[in-house]
């Protein structure tokens, strides 16, 4: 790849969203980023959710520069640095220990970084974890870094370490003062469990009022409530978690899922000042949940919630078109009837009187904007047709982005 023009080299990666089913809330070193607890989630799938990033080094590039969904950002900012320096340290530390091929890189050259999301920035859909995944993978790829990348990605964004691996991925929290054992690993598959689907319900696409750093700070600052869940809660909801996903209990995970999201809630409550990042739709939407599984007498469907309104459902795949239709039922679509529906395909049906009535919902027209299907998905791919790049040759933004 770098073979006729070694001093210049551009990669073009993409990585995956990351579901929280055992949340993180809470750090215990701010400047390394380390959590006070270990947490769990799913990686979902690329071909709906995804940050593609493009990194380029040149000799000719005077400056390091960074786009995100085509404009121009701060490159200074302190975590984009962080991942920056970390990436270079491992680069040059692989590089003294005569490790692999000698990289034809000069580690002084600059970069240019540009990144899309395909969906909604900063609007509670993990788009920084997904973002800091992708780049601390294509920086990799680009300084011929190998091995494992948590401690690249988690200097960006904590959560973004789960994002560099498919299926269902544990961040265990660690013990050491300098976070060397902080780090993600995967405990089953994409291709685990074949059964599972995964609804994203899009309450609100804009920018949440209180953002994830802010509001951990405050918490770990002022909830006892956080401070007994990290200790004495969440250790066995891991374990527990892990069983009901290596074992394919949906409705152990379901629960689970459906209670660690609410405990996850209500540490935010117990903040002073509380925090809420829950809104009108989502608690109906919780509701929905609870009446939709009561009618069948078992748990078919659960919910979670990161910091913002909007829902992920989590059910099998024999559930979801029944879901997907007790949704339009609460929640009319407005106008975008035919784009209500996004991602994998999901044959309408009807819902019946009975169901109807056991929901008792007044509807709220316009409540969910659309929803999102998908399902587990893999870690980070890198893309190798030079088409895929987002900077063109010149290392600028191509027009199209």
């Amino acid at each position: 790849m770098a073979s006729e023009k070694p001093q210049d080299l551009m990669v073009t990666c993409t990585a995956p969203v990351n579901i929280a089913v055992i949340k993180y809330w809470g750090k215990r070193d701010e400047a390394l980023i380390l959590p006070i607890n270990s947490s769990l989630s799913v990686t979902l799938h690329q071909d709906q959710l995804k940050t593609t990033t493009t990194v380029a080094i040149s000799k000719d590039f005077t400056e390091d520069r960074i786009w995100l969904n085509g404009r121009e950002e701060d490159v200074g900012q302190p975590r984009l640095q962080a991942c920056l320096r970390e990436i270079r340290r491992l680069a040059r530390k692989r590089r003294s220990t005569g490790d692999g091929d000698a990289l034809p890189l000069s580690l002084g050259y600059k970069v240019h970084v540009a990144s899309v999301n395909n969906f909604p920035t900063a609007a509670g859909l993990a788009s920084s974890a997904a973002g800091y995944a992708c780049l601390a993978y294509t920086l990799a790829q680009v300084y011929g870094v190998e091995g494992d990348l948590s401690e690249v990605a988690r200097r960006g964004s904590g959560s973004a370490c789960r994002s560099l691996y498919g299926g269902f991925v544990e961040w265990q929290m660690g013990e050491q003062a300098d976070g060397k054992d902080s780090i993600a690993r995967q405990i089953a598959p994409e291709w685990h469990w074949p059964q599972l689907r995964v609804l994203i319900l899009v309450v609100s696409a804009d920018k949440k009022q209180t953002g994830s750093t802010v509001g951990m700070q405050t918490s770990v600052e002022t909830s006892t409530l956080l401070k007994f869940r990290a200790e004495s809660v969440v250790p066995e909801r891991m374990k527990e978690m892990t069983r009901c996903i290596q074992e394919q209990d949906f409705q152990g995970f379901a629960q689970l899922t459906m209670k660690d999201s609410n405990q996850f809630h209500a540490t935010c409550l117990d903040t002073f000042p509380p925090i809420s990042y829950l809104n009108d739709t989502s608690r109906r939407i919780i509701q929905l949940v609870h009446r939709f599984n009561t009618y069948h007498g078992q748990t078919k469907v659960a919910y979670t919630f990161d910091a913002g309104p909007n829902a992920v459902i989590f059910t099998l795949e024999d559930t979801v078109a029944e879901f997907v239709a007790a949704v339009r039922h609460s929640f009319p679509p407005a106008a975008n009837g035919d784009k209500f529906l996004k991602g994998l395909q999901v044959a309408p049906v009807l819902l019946s009187d009975e169901l109807k009535a056991a929901l008792a919902v007044e509807p709220s027209p316009g409540g969910v904007q659309y929803i999102i299907a998908t399902q587990v998905g893999p870690g980070p791919q890198v893309l190798d047709d030079t088409h895929d790049h987002l900077l063109g040759p010149d290392g600028l933004p191509q027009r199209d982005l």
